[in-house]
């Protein structure tokens, strides 16, 4: 690479909407790796029935089953997808919020402090959970497709592990046989409802805390105080949102095996309102240890990487 490139290449990464979505891109890949057994883990939980034979039970020995049903690349599967997908997500997910501040600073009444309050920032995080969701939402169905087709649920394909399609045949699969453009949007309203709104509380929550710690007489320079702020935003978040985060799963695999998984919902409220009536409030809450494992340390990793990959593409 000649220098005239490099320097090229470098101002091109510099521009802060550009570092935004790389350095969102790569916290998500790394973050989601880390914590892929639990994700994987959490959508087997939240798919089995009221009528399932429960082959999963707690977060640990679904791991461990996985195991020894698979291997350790069932800790992984879907994961190369996960992160074929979570890297556009994750990009635009901080680009979009840290634009929407940007605008929301712009108009700002005259006479208003030029500071953004907790509303705009849960109106950033609302835009930004909003617009990842519909850039890459046909791919997190495909991954929580393949996710269920490795498992041995005793309703789809009478509990026997069968090997995956590939990507590319679960999306035509499904434009083909689900209503086309349609099919791979099947599911997008529960999901956005889950997903922008938890994105808007962690979001708002973790830069309420690094704003705090920023300004505070106190030395906060360690970054275990960044993790911990990343993890208790998605704490909060996710224990609020986690019933439309089972919705969501659900609805994305309703179709598969004749909706042998016996999950047929008529719209969201109905789909909520069977899920408590059915399996109470603690089946509204299937997985959430899981899910908790698995968003956690996840989003306290990603928010870590985030800051310190923008940091350091503003000193380069």
């Amino acid at each position: 690479m000649t220098s005239s490139t490099y320097e090229q290449v470098k101002g091109y990464v510099k521009i802060e909407s550009n570092a935004s979505l790389l350095a969102g891109g790569i916290a998500g890949s790394i973050s989601r790796t880390i914590v892929s057994p639990f994700e994987r883990a959490k959508i087997l939980l939240q798919l089995q029935g009221p009528e399932a034979q429960h082959a999963y039970r707690g977060m640990f020995p679904t791991i461990w089953k996985m195991y020894k049903d698979e291997g350790w690349r069932g800790w992984f599967r879907g994961n190369t997808l996960n992160c074929v997908r979570i890297f556009p997500y994750s990009a635009v997910q901080f680009a979009v919020f840290e634009q929407c501040k940007l605008w929301l600073l712009r108009y700002k009444p005259p006479g208003k402090p030029a500071t953004l309050t907790e509303l705009d920032r849960l109106i950033a995080g609302l835009a930004g959970g909003i617009a990842s969701v519909v850039t890459t939402y046909p791919l997190d169905l495909v991954r929580a497709r393949i996710t269920v087709q490795t498992a041995s649920l005793r309703k789809l394909n009478k509990g026997k592990l069968v090997k995956p399609p590939g990507v590319w045949f679960t999306l035509k699969d499904v434009y083909r046989n689900e209503g086309g453009l349609l099919g791979l949007y099947r599911g997008i309203v529960p999901t956005t409802l889950g997903v922008a709104p938890y994105v808007a509380i962690n979001f708002a929550i973790y830069e309420n805390l690094r704003d705090r710690m920023d300004n505070s007489p106190r030395d906060f320079s360690n970054p275990l105080w960044k993790l911990g702020a990343g993890a208790f935003g998605s704490l909060v978040a996710g224990v609020l949102i986690y019933p439309l985060d089972l919705l969501r799963k659900r609805y994305q695999v309703a179709s598969m095996a004749g909706g042998e998984l016996g999950f047929q919902y008529r719209s969201v409220t109905h789909a909520l309102v069977s899920i408590f009536q059915k399996e109470g409030f603690s089946g509204a809450y299937k997985g959430l240890t899981a899910n908790l494992y698995k968003i956690v340390p996840s989003m306290a990793v990603s928010w870590l990487c985030y800051d310190t990959l923008k940091q350091q593409i503003a000193k380069w």
